[in-house]
């Protein structure tokens, strides 16, 4: 299944829609050059197929493009960005 992650800068959320229902990356700015990933959610009918960590990706790759210090306030980024060190710990704060 393809994943259609969608970015709403004005919400500072990513988001994923699949017949109805909705998952969602929240973010903040704390500062100018820094977020802070604050809230992953996903449906039930949704788990299990990947939507989380490809939102997380989607996520971490607009830090990186925006030059942005990336903190984890959200319990399933943290351990994210922790399984994938090696790709992300250079964006944290």
């Amino acid at each position: 299944m393809k994943i259609n992650v969608e970015h709403i800068q004005s919400e500072q959320t990513f988001k994923v829609n699949v017949t109805g229902d909705e998952a969602e990356l929240t973010y903040s700015r704390p500062e100018k050059d820094l977020v802070d990933f604050e809230h992953t959610f996903v449906p039930e009918p949704m788990r299990g197929q990947g939507i989380a960590e490809e939102m997380a990706r989607h996520a971490l790759d607009f830090a990186r493009q925006e030059k942005l210090r990336v903190l984890t306030s959200c319990r399933f980024m943290a351990g994210f960005v922790k399984r994938h060190h090696a790709d992300y710990a250079d964006l944290l704060a």
